[in-house]
């Protein structure tokens, strides 16, 4: 009887926050499914089922398929490079020292600021005006002043050079959290072992950090595919659609364009996208985690 009591208390204290996640997520991606088979628009009051017209106009538009694609490249290159760079100053700053404490809050301060002000921060930093930081540092040092927002080659690459800086110190403070949950005396019998520093970070540093790097690598994935502000606070997309993201196009369509129905076909991809790319890096950390136990 008291573990009944006990259940409903737990059930009707979950309850609100079921309600709110089926109302604000279950609700909207059923809709969104629905309405991507239809023509809905706010200049077409008529609405009629289109089948997968909308997903095949999504396939044939340039601009749209750029977005994908970057997003894509975007999410990948962050993935990887903020989790490197993290875990090498993890390790080199896992030290109780005044100096490594100065260094750690450093390297995070960045992720405290609002990605729109490191965007309009960088934005000044990066233009190819004569005012522009990063220039007058390469002109002085002999070299040529670089377009960096607005060359479509190196553009996307600039954003995400910027992102890298500011979440990097993140993701490190979560790796320290897990180096120090590594037993020391598996250190130790390595060094006995004569164990180099390089043997003993592959064979026993990278594989025991599994659990932060589990939550790094989902973390930076979700974030790579839904980036939008700091796109929109640097670039806007430009120049052309070489920094156009999913999600910029998505609004872009939707809000500004009023194609209501086009945005909810690129939803269901974006879904997709997500599930594919989230179920292929979930296979590899199954994969790592069964060779490390």
């Amino acid at each position: 009887m008291y573990n009944k009591n006990r259940q409903r208390v737990f059930m009707l204290m979950i309850l609100p926050t079921f309600i709110g996640f089926f109302i604000l997520y279950i609700v909207p991606t059923a809709m969104s499914f629905f309405y991507s088979l239809t023509n809905w628009s706010v200049y077409n009051a008529d609405l009629q089922f289109v089948g997968l017209d909308n997903f095949k106009m999504l396939f044939e538009d340039s601009k749209t398929l750029a977005g994908i694609k970057n997003t894509i490249i975007y999410a990948l290159i962050t993935l990887v490079v903020q989790n490197a760079i993290a875990i090498v100053l993890a390790v080199f700053l896992d030290k109780k020292t005044k100096s490594a404490n100065f260094v750690k809050s450093l390297v995070f301060l960045p992720a405290v600021l609002s990605i729109l002000v490191v965007g309009f921060l960088f934005q000044y930093i990066m233009t190819s005006a004569d005012y522009g930081l990063l220039n007058n540092i390469v002109q002085f040092f002999g070299g040529d002043p670089v377009n960096w927002l607005g060359n479509k080659d190196i553009a996307l690459y600039s954003v995400i050079a910027t992102q890298v800086w500011q979440w990097s110190g993140w993701l490190m403070v979560i790796y320290i959290a897990n180096l120090k949950s590594i037993d020391t005396a598996l250190y130790e019998a390595a060094e006995i072992d004569g164990a180099s520093k390089m043997s003993k970070f592959f064979k026993i540093t990278l594989p025991l950090l599994y659990p932060a790097a589990s939550f790094n690598i989902l973390l930076s994935l979700i974030n790579g595919m839904k980036v939008f502000d700091v796109i929109l606070a640097m670039t806007q997309g430009g120049p052309g659609y070489a920094t156009e993201t999913i999600m910029t196009t998505l609004i872009r369509e939707g809000f500004n364009s009023g194609r209501n129905a086009y945005a909810s076909a690129l939803g269901v991809v974006f879904f997709v996208a997500v599930f594919i790319l989230s179920r292929i890096v979930i296979a590899f950390l199954n994969k790592w985690e069964r060779k490390i136990s």
